[in-house]
């Protein structure tokens, strides 16, 4: 056995799931099990809740065209970022590195990500733990409900990428079935051409803050996609996985939910979900966030340990770091973070879209690291050496999430894209020259 192989074997052993080097070709999946994790990323609760929202402020065709605009933008960031993961085996984090951002840019960008999931993971717990309170009624206590949960998902993820794929491949089925269980029992009782034709419960939304809600609720996701995809064996996989996942969780999910949304009068997930199918239902779509929270809590322990290594030069297991940030969301959760982080992730939704900006034009259109990529692509090994920090990259990121908050025209999370990939090829153009 070569130190290569020996290297490699060890990282699984630890559950590091290669999170400091390229994903080789014989740990790589096949496209079924990729799919099941992006699926079970998109057919959750946070999903339906959207598609509910859409429902009850708008007419089936403004919701369908809202999430049709808003899946396409999130198609588009999700297969290429997609792409770039797979063929070169590495994690969003440490993508970014050779993708426009550097070595410092880089932990940046992980840190960002992992705080952010970090949050999402004690806001979709409080959800998870609310969801079992709400079938036990005064036999269960939230507190502890929230930090029974917390951890339960920790050792969830513990054991690495296989035992999230296991998890996805029992409730994405499951959530599934529920909606259709609800689709059906919704017919019996409403037509679906009133459904469809109906005037929305409220006019509470106006289509761009739609599209806004679609294509900002997922776009967190879109960027990390390389975490999963890494474990891909083609593109073509990727492509497919990508797009069935984005067919079934956006326009599938979605729409349903706002048909659910117009036949019940509510946006409501649980009383929409106890109407169409009773106590079942909720226990289904209460176990459906499990898949969810141990996407974020995996993509945030990647974050972390990237940051670590490349601001601090610390080696820390993957595993370790799982431990910890399961511990830091269940707190977070047990101090009611659903109430007071959402205003910060609505924040992040403007800073985020700009990465993804800048790493498809770094990677697609100037190439400035593939050599090097592709170079030690052939090796099993990474780069030797990369760029510290590229002040293009954050003068493009700032503007670009400037250009968000401040231009009111359009959807914010697409300019804040547009605005930092122009800016970012532009600079590269005029102050980077290339060293052969």
């Amino acid at each position: 056995m070569n130190s290569k192989t020996e290297v490699n074997d060890e990282a699984s052993k630890l559950n590091d799931d290669f999170s400091l080097s390229r994903v080789p070709d014989s740990k790589r999946d096949p496209m079924w099990k990729i799919l099941l994790i992006r699926i079970g990323n998109l057919t959750c609760v946070s999903q339906f809740m959207l598609g509910a929202e859409l429902g009850y402020g708008l007419t089936f065709s403004q919701a369908f065209w809202a999430t049709m605009i808003g899946s396409v933008v999130l198609q588009f960031i999700s297969y290429g970022l997609g792409v770039a993961g797979q063929r070169e085996g590495l994690s969003t984090s440490l993508l970014s590195k050779w993708a426009g951002f550097g070595i410092y840019g880089s932990a940046l960008v992980g840190l960002a990500f992992a705080i952010s999931l970090t949050g999402w993971f004690g806001i979709q717990n409080s959800v998870f733990a609310q969801g079992i309170v709400s079938i036990l009624g005064n036999h269960a206590n939230l507190a502890v409900t929230s930090a029974i949960t917390g951890i339960a998902v920790t050792l969830v993820v513990l054991f690495g990428f296989k035992s999230m794929s296991w998890t996805a491949n029992i409730a994405v089925p499951g959530f599934l079935l529920i909606m259709g269980i609800g689709s059906y029992n919704m017919l019996q009782s409403h037509s679906l051409v009133k459904l469809v034709t109906m005037a929305p419960p409220s006019n509470s939304l106006t289509f761009s803050a739609a599209v806004t809600m679609v294509t900002g609720g997922f776009i967190v996701g879109c960027i990390i996609t390389p975490d999963i995809t890494r474990f891909a064996k083609s593109s073509h996989d990727v492509f497919w996985a990508t797009l069935i996942g984005t067919m079934l969780g956006e326009l599938g999910v979605n729409l349903l939910a706002v048909l659910m949304a117009h036949a019940i009068g509510t946006s409501e997930i649980m009383p929409i979900i106890y109407k169409l199918t009773g106590i079942f239902g909720i226990l289904i779509v209460v176990f459906s966030t499990l898949k969810v929270n141990d996407i974020n809590l995996y993509s945030s322990s990647l974050g972390f340990v990237n940051f670590l290594k490349q601001v601090f030069n610390i080696n820390v297991n993957r595993a370790v770091m799982t431990v910890i940030i399961g511990v830091l969301g269940t707190i977070l959760s047990l101090m009611g973070i659903m109430q007071q982080f959402e205003s910060f992730l609505s924040f992040l939704g403007i800073i985020f879209p700009p990465i993804a900006g800048i790493m498809f034009v770094d990677y697609f259109l100037l190439k400035r690291s593939r050599h090097l990529l592709d170079e030690s692509r052939r090796l099993g090994k990474l780069p030797e050496s990369a760029e510290k920090l590229n002040p293009v990259t954050l003068i493009a990121w700032i503007i670009g999430s400037a250009a968000g908050f401040y231009i009111k025209v359009g959807i914010p999370s697409i300019t804040s894209i547009i605005v930092a990939a122009v800016i970012y090829y532009i600079g590269i153009k005029i102050f980077y020259k290339e060293k052969k």
